[in-house]
């Protein structure tokens, strides 16, 4: 146990090297030409412990009003994930589908619009109100201080501190771990890539732990990573034609499997990536599965599952039951809020060491950094 104990925390050292910020990005890594890999955790822990899944409650009372951040429904990706776990609880909690309300954020929209959608969602009568993404946090504040008897769940901030707010945070970092090892598992180049929508400290979780998982497998892989808009500039979660360009420079530089947290941009890293016959790992959904990218699914070989179905869902179900204090303060692998996907089967060949770097994780004996060291 100390042996492997040892060889863990060697295997987790991110050798950093600087880089730019803003949209010009960087990397960490050896030269990517030495592609030892490590051995997966040994599995003699036995299976990781999960925490149960809630009971359903009875939802069919509730206005339940979900405001979506950049891009809405159809995106691929963040928003879509919200939008399952709202029919989810129509499905099984017996929320009334003309009981709901769907609005969506524009790029780079001032606080005041934001707040405005909002009011107009609680003058609807809608209750409780669910605002998908961290650009939300001030307009949730204004408006939840304005209508204290109104229940306001927001996704990925955990800055409003209000009785009738509840956070829904997730550990992006521990997902990306796990696609992170599976590129470097699958890299015929050792050199992989990561592409983040925002230069934001959300965004740089995903790139800390694709770091992490890269070098815990292949400790000389070469991670090349670039954003396609800095902090501030949201347009970077929207903007599909300036990711294939970032993504199209990796590819050429070396990267052969390249990861995304950038939105509907993602959508330009698989037409870049499946126009160079590599490999590409999607964010949020199970993004194989996508209707809106069936044409470029053949090179999808994973997913960071970030599970915003389950926390809409959850928080729902928590509503209805009359209990948030039931939530987890964080959606992570022991609660099924993060993970990888298998659709396609690209992965088959190396799930089993990539289910051993979750229990490993679970169990406590891998930690997973929310921050990068580049």
């Amino acid at each position: 146990m100390v042996l492997l104990t040892a060889a863990l925390a060697s295997a987790l050292v991110v050798s950093g090297c600087a880089r730019d910020t803003g949209s010009s990005g960087g990397g960490t890594g050896g030269t990517g030409t030495d592609c030892t890999r490590n051995a997966a955790p040994a599995a003699g822990t036995g299976p990781a412990s999960t925490a149960p899944a809630p009971a359903p409650a009875d939802a069919s009372a509730l206005k339940v009003g979900l405001a979506y951040d950049i891009g809405g429904r159809g995106d691929a990706s963040f928003n879509d994930a919200a939008a399952t776990g709202l029919e989810r609880a129509i499905s099984q909690l017996g929320l009334q589908q003309g009981n709901t309300s769907e609005t969506s954020a524009a790029p780079n929209e001032s606080e005041d619009a934001a707040a405005g959608r909002l009011r107009q969602l609680v003058s609807g009568g809608f209750n409780p109100i669910i605002a998908v993404g961290f650009k939300y946090a001030s307009a949730v504040k204004t408006v939840a201080t304005e209508n204290p008897a109104v229940k306001f769940g927001i996704v990925d901030d955990d800055t409003v501190t209000l009785p009738n707010v509840t956070p829904l945070v997730f550990a992006e970092e521990q997902g990306s771990f796990l696609v992170g090892a599976a590129a470097a598992l699958k890299t015929t180049s050792c050199s992989v890539g990561f592409v983040g929508g925002v230069e934001t400290p959300l965004i740089q979780k995903f790139q800390a732990g694709f770091e992490q998982g890269a070098k815990a497998v292949a400790p000389n892989v070469k991670v090349d990573v670039k954003y396609i808009s800095p902090a501030g500039d949201f347009t970077g979660f929207n903007d599909p034609t300036k990711a294939t360009e970032i993504t199209k420079g990796q590819l050429d530089a070396g990267s052969d499997v390249i990861y995304h947290a950038a939105g509907a941009s993602g959508q330009g890293v698989f037409q870049a990536v499946k126009a160079a016959n590599k490999l590409a790992i999607g964010v949020d959904g199970d993004q194989y599965n996508s209707p809106q990218l069936t044409d470029v699914r053949d090179v999808i070989m994973t997913s960071m599952l970030k599970r915003v179905d389950v926390a809409v869902y959850d928080y729902i179900n928590a509503v209805a039951a009359g209990d948030t204090s039931t939530l987890p303060k964080r959606f992570d692998l022991k609660v099924d809020g993060v993970g990888f996907s298998t659709s396609g089967g690209k992965v088959d060949d190396v799930k089993g060491d990539l289910d051993a770097y979750k229990n490993a994780i679970i169990n406590g004996s891998v930690t997973v950094s929310s921050t990068p060291t580049s």
